[in-house]
Formats: C-alpha cells, sequence, structure tokens
C-alpha cells in the first residue's frame, strides 16, 4: 500500500505535468518556452531533481506527442529541470541557485545539445552549434524570474516549507520563522 506521502508526490507530479502541457504556449515561440522553465523550477523546489527531470520529460513528450512540438521539448527542458533541482539542493535551498541550474541547465547544455538533434534528426537547415543559445537563455530569465517570485512569495507566506515538507521533500533551506529567530 502506497504511504500518504507517495501519493501526495504523485499527485503533485500529475499536476504540475498537467499545468505544464496547458500554459506551454502561453508566450511561446520555437526554441522559447518560459513557462515551461517556471514548471521546472517549481517542481525541482517542491520535489527535487529526479521528480522535476521527470516532469520535464514527460511535459515534453506529451507536447511532442500531441502539439507538434519538435525535440525541442526535451532537449530544452530536462537538462536544466535537472540542475534546477541538483544547484537547490548543493546550495542548502536558495532559491536563485535553483534558477541559475535552470538558466546554465537549458539556456547553455540544452541550447547545445538541440543544435545536432535538429540539424541531423529533424534536418533543420541553417543551425549553428549556438543557433537556440540566445532563445533559450531569454526563456530560461522570463520563466525563472516568475518562478523566483512566486516561490518567494509561497516562501514569505511560510507554504514553502510547509509543502516540501508535506511532499517529503529533502530540504536544508531556512524557513522565514527560524530565521526570524536567528537574528
Amino acid at each position: 500500500m502506497k504511504s500518504k506521502t507517495e501519493i501526495l508526490r504523485m499527485t503533485m507530479l500529475a499536476m504540475l505535468i498537467a499545468i505544464g502541457v496547458v500554459i506551454s504556449p502561453i508566450l511561446r515561440i520555437e526554441g522559447m518556452c518560459p513557462m515551461a522553465h517556471l514548471i521546472n523550477i517549481a517542481c525541482s523546489v517542491f520535489m527535487g531533481p529526479w521528480y522535476s527531470l521527470l516532469c520535464a520529460t514527460l511535459i515534453g513528450i506529451i507536447r511532442m506527442s500531441f502539439m507538434g512540438i519538435p525535440p525541442l521539448a526535451l532537449t530544452g527542458a530536462v537538462f536544466g529541470a535537472f540542475l534546477s533541482g541538483v544547484f537547490y539542493r548543493a546550495s542548502k535551498g536558495k532559491l536563485i541557485c535553483a534558477v541559475l541550474g535552470e538558466v546554465i541547465g537549458t539556456g547553455i547544455i540544452g541550447s547545445i545539445i538541440s543544435y545536432p538533434i535538429m540539424a541531423f534528426l529533424v534536418h533543420k537547415s541553417g543551425l549553428t552549434w549556438f543557433f537556440y543559445t540566445p532563445l533559450f537563455i531569454t526563456g530560461t530569465l522570463i520563466g525563472g524570474t516568475i518562478a523566483f517570485l512566486f516561490l518567494k512569495h509561497l516562501q514569505k507566506a511560510r507554504l514553502l516549507s510547509m509543502f516540501q515538507e508535506t511532499l517529503g521533500s529533502r530540504t536544508n533551506a531556512v524557513s522565514p520563522a527560524s530565521a526570524a529567530d536567528q537574528s
């Protein structure tokens, strides 16, 4: 039998995937999907790097299958999603590090990996190694800013750590209440 925490994690993952698919067309142009980065960072902070990687992968597959999105849906999401969670954990819960992981993972790594995928597998011409980098970085900065503000408000309202605890997430983040006690 599944524990309550496992059921909550699966429910949260399913909701983030559904939201990610539904809001992905907002502000979307080829090579830039800011709302996907919002979901990646939120999932990383709520549940960690592996869930974020799974979430980004499933959203990408659904978008490619039902919306006709090119493989950029995967190459532009999975690296940033995973690094966002890794950087968040390594920094002991700093939100800006989750955003930085998304920018590096998607904006740099994902954009460079997208070139051979799109050039050789999809046969798109006129591309260079850094063709997608400006768009991917711009998209991650837009989505990352929205995610940062959203998560900062949750943190300020003392909801972020409550969500993380309820989902059984490891976090070393200092809650606003304990930070006030320490000062």
